[in-house]
């Protein structure tokens, strides 16, 4: 192999990857869901977003990715959002740590209300 297509094929394959990765880790695509899919004091993880409404009405959306490994989440309780993999905890108000090991809050996602439907971005 000349060495010209030797840098051909590493440049190739570089592009590759640069091109197979996301330019925002986390980044999901908007998703839409009735509000009434979404418990009061509680909420529910849908893809990589976690919805939750904390009180009557109030809806507030994260990324779900954990905050210490980036695993993401897999339950909404009463009084958390849980991350299965290391236990860490987060506040459903805001997604703040309850409990590590995870040291950041969650990141917040965008929910807007049109009606009976919420779209998280």
């Amino acid at each position: 192999m000349s060495r010209r297509s030797a840098l051909v094929a590493v440049g190739g394959t570089a592009l590759a990857v640069c091109l197979g990765c996301s330019a925002q880790p986390g980044a999901s695509t908007p998703v839409t869901v009735p509000v009434t899919d979404i418990p009061v004091g509680s909420g529910k993880v849908i893809g990589n977003f976690v919805v939750t409404q904390p009180q009557a009405g109030t809806f507030e959306a994260f990324n779900g990715a954990c905050t210490h490994q980036g695993f993401i989440v897999q339950q909404v309780t009463t009084s958390a959002i849980v991350c299965g993999r290391h236990g860490s905890t987060f506040s459903l108000a805001d997604g703040s740590v309850i409990t590590g090991p995870a040291a950041k809050p969650l990141a917040k996602a965008t929910v807007t209300r049109s009606g009976d439907t919420l779209t998280i971005s």
